[in-house]
């Protein structure tokens, strides 16, 4: 099997228990991955797919205002507010049962005073036997009751249920579906979505071309993302999660940008608005596998979910333009706050499990630091039980290697229990692995070896390399992230390459190991050559030493998840 560079052995299955993907599948997958990863590197090439198709994703204009504490916007009057009977974001329209004060938040999205009903929505949500046979995408074998197209969800769950779509699987649950009229109060979210048609293609640049029902694909196009106030808020003031009923109101006047280290912009780093506009729409991601994401809005793997911001941030590290950063930092930090409105509300996180727990804490550390949000800034330490992949797949030990740090594997170490985790496949473990030769290697261990090096390593790197440069290694509160992403890009892997290779055996394959132009395969890989350049010349500079991977440190959280899953 050739080893897919975004969804190594794609394991999102109908099943909780997620089984792998074709090779056909990974291919397609891979490819399509491929290009658009040029096409979000290259101006000219996304221009080229948004004027590719009549129905091509093109962003919005975003116009953003430089708000200080020392120039803050003033808070309208009640009556200053317009007076509308409906109103229109991102293609949805909500009409009120009488005309009510509108306004809008910092990125745009609209808040109305309330209390208030919503009595219509455009595209309107269809139920049951609205949603025809011929609608349906093949693998939705739903009762006809429970059938769903263009859903809403009023204060939706913070837990891994959704009622978007009746085509989401595994997560979806139709108990969720708001019903017409939805009476909204004061702290109430109304989150509504545009279904994907059968056969329409999606063109969000990361990947381009996917259509619903086919592989694991979400069959959501958009959401979009209507809140109810008490009263009217200052033009800078955030959207609050789309969980409903965040207690602050945050304020873009607070941001601290002093924090942002001063980069030179490398001359290939992609354009800032075109990568903004990449995280304009609102990224709605409680559930797994990317089962329930926006296709339209946001990527459908995690993995390119954690690049995709890293990146934002990393380039508002570089802007010269004030408008330009100011996009970057609002669209990180409006995510950021979505996903943070999760987990305060108790959602358990995004396990370790291949690339597909990877990239949610970074945007909610992000964006307590720059808003002075403490609590939700030490994300760990104030819901320590919250699973984020980078902090379950990495830990201290002893590696085959001779590295003090390790890869704790496809599925990694669970934060709740401290086991190492004992799904299988084939009868083997997708737990640690590193701690063993690789003549020892059960073959799901060559798995989790392919998942490191393809699916998690390369998407950590921006992320690791602005929060060393914003100093904020205690903040993240798991050093063994930090030390394993410079072992990941100082160690010389090439000899260890060679080593795996000679007991490699289908479906794995050795030749990406032993080809050294398969560089996407090994350590020192960092997703764009624009970020390598970046770490090359920045990560020297940082007080924090380099070979801390090298250096033996407490390793007992690691022996002891292994030892607990070897008595499981």
């Amino acid at each position: 099997m050739v080893a897919s560079r975004t969804k190594m052995c794609n394991n999102r299955g109908k099943r909780q228990h997620p089984i792998a993907l074709t090779e056909k599948d990974n291919l397609v997958k891979q490819l399509r991955f491929i290009a658009a990863t040029l096409l979000v590197a290259s101006s000219s090439s996304a221009v080229a797919l948004e004027r590719a198709s009549p129905n091509a994703w093109e962003p919005a204009e975003q116009k953003v205002v430089l708000y200080t504490k020392d120039k803050p916007p003033a808070t309208p009057r009640l009556e200053d507010l317009e007076l509308k009977e409906s109103v229109s974001r991102w293609g949805i329209t909500w009409t009120f049962d009488k005309p009510a004060r509108v306004g809008r938040f910092v990125n745009d999205d609209f808040y109305v005073v309330g209390p208030v009903a919503v009595v219509k929505i455009d595209p309107a949500p269809r139920y049951g036997k609205e949603v025809a046979d011929e609608e349906l995408d093949g693998r939705e074998k739903v009762a006809v009751d429970r059938r769903c197209r263009n859903g809403s969800m009023l204060n939706a769950p913070a837990r891994r249920e959704v009622a978007w779509d009746s085509g989401v699987m595994n997560y979806y649950h139709p108990e969720h579906r708001a019903r017409l009229p939805i009476a909204m109060t004061p702290g109430d979210s109304l989150a509504s979505s545009i279904s994907l048609r059968r056969g329409e293609k999606v063109t969000y640049p990361y990947h381009a071309g996917t259509v619903r029902g086919e592989g694991d694909n979400s069959p959501v196009k958009i959401v979009a993302v209507l809140t109810c106030v008490a009263g009217p808020l200052a033009a800078d003031a955030f959207r609050p999660g789309y969980a409903g009923h965040d207690p602050k109101i945050h304020l873009a006047r607070d941001l601290r940008r002093e924090l942002l280290p001063h980069f030179d912009r490398p001359a290939d780093a992609p354009p800032a608005v075109k990568t903004a506009a990449l995280l304009q729409r609102p990224w709605c991601d409680s559930c797994f596998f990317s089962f329930d994401v926006p296709q339209q809005s946001m990527p459908n793997y995690a993995q390119a979910n954690a690049q995709c911001l890293a990146n934002a941030a990393l380039l508002a590290c570089c802007e010269a333009k004030p408008e330009d950063q100011q996009r970057l930092l609002l669209n990180v930090i409006q995510i950021g706050i979505d996903y943070y409105s999760l987990v305060r509300q108790g959602h358990p996180g995004w396990v370790a499990h291949g690339g597909h727990g990877s990239g949610r804490k970074f945007p909610i550390v992000f964006a307590g630091v720059m808003l002075g949000d403490e609590t939700m800034a030490n994300i760990n330490k104030s819901f320590p039980k919250a699973a984020f992949g980078e902090d379950e797949q990495t830990a201290y030990g002893d590696c085959w290697t001779g590295a003090k740090v390790v890869f704790t594997g496809h599925s990694g170490i669970d934060v709740v229990t401290g086991i190492g985790r004992d799904f299988v496949r084939a009868g083997n473990p997708w737990g640690p692995y590193e701690h063993l030769p690789p003549g020892r290697w059960v073959p799901e261990e060559f798995r989790s070896d392919a998942y490191r090096r393809a699916n998690t390593s390369t998407c950590w790197v921006a992320q690791a390399l602005v929060l060393r440069a914003m100093k904020l290694e205690k903040t993240w509160n798991h050093d063994a992230f930090f030390d394993y992403v410079d072992r990941w890009m100082c160690e010389d892997d090439k000899p260890f390459r060679i080593e795996i290779a000679k007991y490699c055996r289908p479906p794995y394959s050795k030749d990406v190991y032993l080809d050294d132009s398969k560089d996407w395969f090994h350590e020192g890989f960092a997703d764009r050559p624009w970020i390598k350049q970046l770490w090359d010349k920045y990560r020297p500079l940082s007080a924090a030493p380099s070979d801390g991977w090298k250096q033996k440190h407490d390793d007992s959280y690691y022996r002891n998840a292994v030892e607990k899953q070897r008595k499981k």
